[in-house]
């Protein structure tokens, strides 16, 4: 287990607090991923993404600002974690952009990030951004004292962008040819405090994500990618994606807040997978219910992790004992699996994504088509299939029409006369006969004249 190789192509953004980083950032990969506002000290992570300028492809880094003199070490956690996440965005990158603020001018921290990197011996281009109008960008002059070349730019108007990146793309080394192999991904949820941030840091090996016992220290969606090398030597590449913690909407009052939480409700419906985190020691709680919700809604694949297992110890408590009262409680988790984890200790932690694996391989399974019209017509045979006005619903055949997740049509005589309950009675079924536990199953009825419902699980 390893996380992928980092490709060399990678450009990093810096630069002091509040200068517009990711605004450049968002106008770089053309998508509002990074969360803008002038709040100072929102992106704290790194945020990877991929990027194409002049027909040119590349991975670009968002970082959080940079706010102390000289590198002092910080006794703030965030702050310092922010500044560790920022000097490895610089080692990982092939060249660097420093963002200034045209309008503030020339700042005293201006010129420490650029002694930064001086030291770090990486090219530099200096963005000079908020040059809104054509009038501004004779003010560069200033910032030409930093060592480096300045480009006016306006990361809001999309003014000087191509200047900009014609300038940092001859930095670049040489695209490889290779392909990028396809990601499944892997987006982890939960409540502020569940550990989801650890469990990405002990999965991948290294702290790629800050942890902070503060809530709410993740606020945008970080992309981390990670390689599962299977014991055949197979390799299976996926994006886990951190996500903010999701507490309740009445308890959500901050813009950036509200804005990290559709981000990660966002992410969710994007995921090829969802895992849903818990703390073993508050237990599952009407948010877990709501997230479940929207599990369900968006027909993801699924898999529980109850994390901090490790504090259960001397407790008595035993895992099956816990799992047992957690369905019944919870009882929409159905065949969905749970493990016991704890990212601080690492137990389970590989077991829980060899669980991942085999569920996203499920995701991709193929049903022979004459198995799945047996399985059906034997559910139809040891049912009563529903009644109405005198007319029962019949089954003629089923087929498979889609994957991620797996879709099957049932073609009947009257689709109208389908209900919940029977629905349900044969998803069961065919998730026993396949063994789909933890993948959504999406059940659609038509009719030889084409009468159909809306999709069912």
């Amino acid at each position: 287990m390893n996380e992928s190789t980092r490709p060399e192509r990678i450009v990093a953004i810096v630069g002091r607090p509040n200068v517009g980083k990711s605004a450049l950032f968002n106008r770089l990969v053309r998508r509002r991923l990074a969360i803008v506002h002038s709040e100072e000290g929102v992106t704290r992570d790194r945020l990877l993404a991929r990027a194409e300028w002049l027909g040119e492809r590349f991975q670009v880094v968002d970082t959080g600002g940079l706010a102390r003199m000289d590198r002092a070490k910080s006794t703030d956690e965030i702050l310092q974690a922010t500044a560790d996440q920022v000097q490895a965005a610089i080692e990982d990158s092939a060249a660097v952009i420093l963002v200034v603020d045209l309008k503030a001018g020339l700042q005293a921290l201006d010129k420490e990030v650029a002694k930064l990197l001086r030291k770090a011996d990486r090219p530099v281009i200096v963005a000079a951004n908020k040059a809104d109008l054509a009038e501004w960008d004779e003010k560069t002059g200033e910032f030409a004292q930093l060592g480096f070349r300045v480009f006016p730019v306006s990361a809001s108007h999309n003014r000087g962008i191509e200047a900009l990146m014609e300038a940092v793309l001859a930095h670049l080394p040489p695209e490889s040819g290779a392909a990028e192999p396809p990601r499944l991904k892997v987006a982890v949820v939960g409540r502020p405090n569940v550990g989801k941030s650890s469990y990405i840091n002990r999965l991948t090996g290294q702290r790629r994500v800050i942890v902070s016992d503060v809530p709410g220290t993740t606020r945008d969606t970080i992309d981390v990618p990670f390689t599962l090398k299977a014991a055949d030597g197979a390799e299976r590449h996926y994006t886990l994606v951190d996500t903010a913690g999701m507490r309740r909407q009445g308890r959500v009052h901050e813009s950036v807040e509200k804005f990290s939480l559709f981000r990660a409700e966002e992410c969710i419906a994007e995921a090829d997978i969802v895992v849903l985190m818990m703390d073993a020691e508050a237990g599952p709680t009407a948010q877990e219910k709501k997230v479940a919700a929207l599990i369900r809604e968006n027909h993801k694949a699924c898999v529980v992790l109850v994390n901090k297992w490790d504090r259960a110890k001397g407790t008595g408590v035993k895992a099956e004992d816990y799992e047992e009262s957690m369905r019944q409680e919870l009882f929409f988790l159905g065949d969905i699996p749970v493990l016991f984890v704890s990212a601080l200790s690492g137990f389970q932690i590989r077991r829980s994504f060899e669980v991942i694996d085999v569920v996203a391989a499920r995701l991709g399974l193929k049903l022979p088509t004459g198995v799945l019209n047996r399985v059906i017509r034997d559910a139809f045979a040891k049912s009563q299939p529903p009644f109405s006005k005198g007319k029962q619903l019949k089954f003629y055949y089923a087929t498979q029409t889609g994957q991620h997740p797996p879709r099957v049509t049932l073609f009947v005589n009257s689709p109208k006369l389908s209900t919940p309950a029977h629905q349900s009675f044969l998803t069961a079924r065919l998730r026993a006969a396949f063994d789909l536990a933890g993948v959504p199953l999406i059940l659609n009825y038509r009719s030889s004249h084409g009468e159909k419902t809306d999709d069912a699980r």
